[in-house]
């Protein structure tokens, strides 16, 4: 069991930054491949980023490319997103989540574990 709690969230006007972190406890962190997705008011939820288990692969949905970055700190077993350049669009619940294999990071179903959830607010 690995437990996943995000912090950081909150309301930035459009242009604007914020560093999201989810801080893991319980099994192995470095066992999984970590991701950030987001939902949106009436929408399904979807994939935002990911990063490897050992921190050399990266992948991120085109719409945040240039603008977010993912990384993770093993030691404190912590994953955080780098979010600059907000947008409205970028309005959602952001959730940490946990996958055993890579191939299947894009997928809801292929993540294990996940976090509660924080929000965040892009005002135009």
């Amino acid at each position: 069991q690995v437990q996943l709690a995000e912090s950081g969230g909150g309301l930035v006007q459009a242009g604007g930054s914020l560093r999201l972190s989810c801080a893991a406890s319980g099994r192995t962190f470095s066992n999984y491949h970590m991701g950030w997705f987001r939902q949106a008011p009436g929408l399904e939820r979807e994939f935002v980023a990911a990063v490897s288990l050992n921190g050399l692969l990266t992948d991120y949905v085109d719409s945040v490319k240039g603008r977010f970055t993912i990384s993770r700190d093993s030691a404190k077993n912590t994953v955080y997103l780098q979010m600059n350049k907000l947008k409205p669009e970028d309005t959602a619940d952001y959730y940490c989540a946990a996958a055993p294999t890579w191939s299947n990071r894009r997928a809801l179903k292929g993540n294990l574990y996940w976090g509660q959830g924080t929000q965040v607010t892009v005002s135009s």
